[in-house]
This record gives structure tokens, C-alpha cells and sequence, in this order.
């Protein structure tokens, strides 16, 4: 049940774990930091897929224009390396056999065709369009500035992280494509669950803990 105007603060995400999605569809209204200093080896630029060889995890090579001290907002992605291409064959690989692959893919294989210049601008459309294809009413929006406290909000900025353990009793658990090879393996990106379970996943994001 929604608290009144519950507002979270988070992380950018690409492809966002299932934690992240279950905690912004929670909200009244997300704000995405966009003015902290970039962090490295989060998941800012970086997802984990399964695939028939495990989990793999997947990032975006990025540029940071003023070093260290480089924004958020100021990230951009690099393209001397095809990375996109290789993403989308290994997201292709992984998932084109799960039962709901066929109805989603069109919506985010366009990602991979289009060349942003920012990491940020990215990942916010692929979350909109993340919401908007599994009902999420959820209003997303950017950080105007950078506030190392903001008062009446849930700050859940360094909350969830790649380099964080994950409380498999927290997740429940949903039919995976390689789930007899390596068991269930919980908190992937929000796709294996969307390509897995299609229309079930809200229900499923609801369980989350």
C-alpha cells in the first residue's frame, strides 16, 4: 500500500536489478541522482543476465569527462567497441528460448541500435520503457542538484550493489530458462523475470521483500 507521496531516492541502473524495480514500484515517485561522483563498479553501468553458461555480468564501458570528480549526468558511453551489439546477442543467446522473449524484445532491442552519448539518458529510457511495459505507475524523474541528506525521502542511493550479498529469502522464486543446470539465482536484471514470467512479474515484484 503506498505511503502518502512516499518518494525514493536511487541510483541510475542499467537494465535495473529486480530489487531496484521492486523498491521503485513501491513509490509514490522515484528521483534518480544525477549530480553525485560517478562510483565505480556498480550498477550504474552493469546488469546480470543468465545464461547457459551462468550468470554473466555485462557493462557499458563509460567515459568520464572531468576525472574522477566526473557527474553522473556528465557519463558517457563509449562505442569504440561494439559493446552494444555484443549485449544484445548475449541477452539474444540467454533468453531467446524463455516463454515471453518474443513478446518483448522489440522493445528493447531498439536500445541497441541507437547510439546515446550519455549513460544517464540511457538508462532512464530504458527504465520508463521497463515501466511502462509492465504497468508500473510509478513517476520517474531526475535530481536537480546534490544533497547529501534529503529530508522526507528514502535515500536508497548505495542500497543496492553489484558488491552487496544477496539475501536469497528475500526473492521469491519464478521459473528460469537455465534453473536446472544452476538452480535459482535471484536479483537479476528485471528482464529474466519480464522474459520468464511476462505479466506474472508485477505479481512477483510484489513478493519482493
Amino acid at each position: 500500500m503506498h505511503m502518502v507521496s512516499h518518494t525514493l531516492l536511487l541510483s541510475t541502473a542499467y537494465l535495473p536489478p529486480i530489487s531496484w524495480i521492486s523498491k521503485a514500484m513501491q513509490a509514490d515517485k522515484v528521483m534518480i541522482e544525477a549530480y553525485e561522483t560517478y562510483p565505480k563498479q556498480t550498477y550504474r553501468n552493469r546488469c546480470r543476465i543468465m545464461t547457459a553458461n551462468g550468470v554473466l555480468p555485462m557493462s557499458i564501458p563509460v567515459s568520464k569527462t572531468e576525472g574522477r570528480k566526473t557527474k553522473t549526468k556528465d557519463i558517457r558511453i563509449f562505442y569504440d567497441e561494439p559493446w552494444h551489439r555484443m549485449h544484445w546477442r548475449s541477452i539474444d543467446a540467454a533468453y531467446s528460448n524463455s516463454p515471453f522473449y518474443l513478446y518483448y524484445k522489440d522493445e528493447l532491442e531498439g536500445f541497441y541500435h541507437k547510439k546515446f552519448t550519455f549513460l544517464l539518458d540511457m538508462n532512464m529510457e530504458i527504465v520508463r520503457t521497463i515501466f511502462r511495459i509492465m504497468g508500473i505507475q510509478t513517476d520517474i524523474d531526475l535530481t536537480g542538484d546534490y544533497e547529501h541528506e534529503k529530508e522526507g525521502i528514502t535515500d536508497l542511493r548505495t542500497h543496492i550493489s553489484p558488491k552487496k550479498p544477496v539475501d536469497q529469502t528475500h526473492f521469491i522464486k519464478y521459473h528460469q530458462v537455465f534453473e536446472e543446470r544452476f538452480g535459482f539465482i535471484a536479483d537479476l536484471s528485471i528482464i529474466d523475470l519480464l522474459f520468464n514470467e511476462g505479466p506474472a512479474s508485477l505479481g512477483i515484484l510484489n513478493s519482493v521483500v
